[in-house]
């Protein structure tokens, strides 16, 4: 057990270390939340039923063409069989001309170990990319002739399969999980003569909850490694929570973003969390920041006991 958790604790200490550079999937400051999206092997890990909304606004302050994430993600163990996950998710992301809608379902099949629950996930996918291309130039807002140039796509929606796979190990006090999503690498054929297709990604994601020496703080610290193939994304966070309840916390993403962030998790099942990006590249000059708000309910599905052998639905 204690090699498993210093294998963790090494991984993600060694984030801080890695470059960021701009990917094709979206990225959230509160991952956590979100992992149905890129994890199908998270699907039913809480033992409880959540259903999750997450909306991130990008760079406020740019009048047009910022990027504006909105995720709604649902996911439960099947009742009768513990073995047995499922979930769904639907993620809208639009950037300029260019909006994806993905619309998709997982399965992920649960086994005990010693170190804790594994699941590992199929996540099948339906992605519809459409672009409206209609550039406003100084000629068509004077009414003359605007030339259009072919190898450019204009007003056309695209629909593709996709497929995804993970998975997740959660214990008593720590999670990993280990995923890639866009594994048919799916073509997009607009009609321009080369037709383009979305990268494989792949994740890399983990936590660990320690409890401090006074028993009503814990020290909450995750990572997440995002990459194309290329340089990943990476993101570091590191959370103060008091009283299994309320939680506090800050979040580097290497040479892009500080983010503050604070939260809550009430007696009912809610959860509200939010985040704020302070942007630290060079367009953080000409805009306002970044907000993240993610908001879930957590219903307890196994009676008197206590929701989630291996982690508390209020604490994810």
């Amino acid at each position: 057990m204690k090699k498993q958790l210093l294998i963790l604790v090494l991984i993600i200490c060694g984030i801080s270390a890695i470059r960021l550079n701009a990917q094709s999937d979206s990225y959230y400051s509160l991952f956590e939340y979100a992992q149905g999206i890129y994890n199908p092997g998270s699907a039913g890990s809480n033992n409880a039923m959540c259903v999750t909304s997450l909306h991130r606004q990008q760079w406020t302050g740019l009048k047009e063409g910022r990027p504006k994430v909105t995720v709604f993600s649902f996911d439960m163990p099947m009742i009768g069989m513990d073995n047995l996950g499922v979930g769904l998710n639907i993620n809208q992301d639009i950037i300029g001309f260019q909006q994806d809608i993905n619309v998709g379902a997982n399965v992920a099949f649960r086994t005990e170990l010693d170190p804790g629950m594994l699941g590992i996930g199929l996540g099948i996918n339906v992605i519809n990319r459409s672009i409206n291309g209609d550039w406003i130039t100084w000629e068509s807002l004077n009414g003359q002739t605007v030339y259009i140039d072919p190898s450019i796509p204009h007003m056309e929606s695209k629909t593709a399969f996709d497929l995804s796979f993970g998975a997740t190990l959660v214990g008593g006090n720590f999670w990993v999980g280990l995923s890639a999503t866009h594994l048919t690498k799916p073509k997009i054929n607009y009609d321009i003569e080369a037709p383009s297709y979305i990268a494989r990604h792949y994740y890399l994601t983990g936590g660990y909850d320690y409890s401090l020496p006074n028993p009503s703080f814990d020290l909450i610290g995750s990572g997440f490694i995002l990459s194309d193939g290329g340089m990943p994304t990476a993101t570091l966070n590191l959370k103060l929570l008091y009283n299994k309840s309320f939680w506090g916390g800050v979040s580097l993403r290497y040479s892009d973003a500080i983010v503050p962030m604070v939260g809550i998790h009430l007696l009912n099942g809610i959860s509200i969390g939010y985040s704020y990006d302070i942007v630290l590249s060079k367009i953080g000059s000409y805009q306002y920041g970044s907000h993240e708000i993610m908001i879930r309910y957590c219903f307890n599905m196994s009676g008197g006991k206590t929701a989630g052998r291996y982690r508390s639905v209020r604490r994810l």
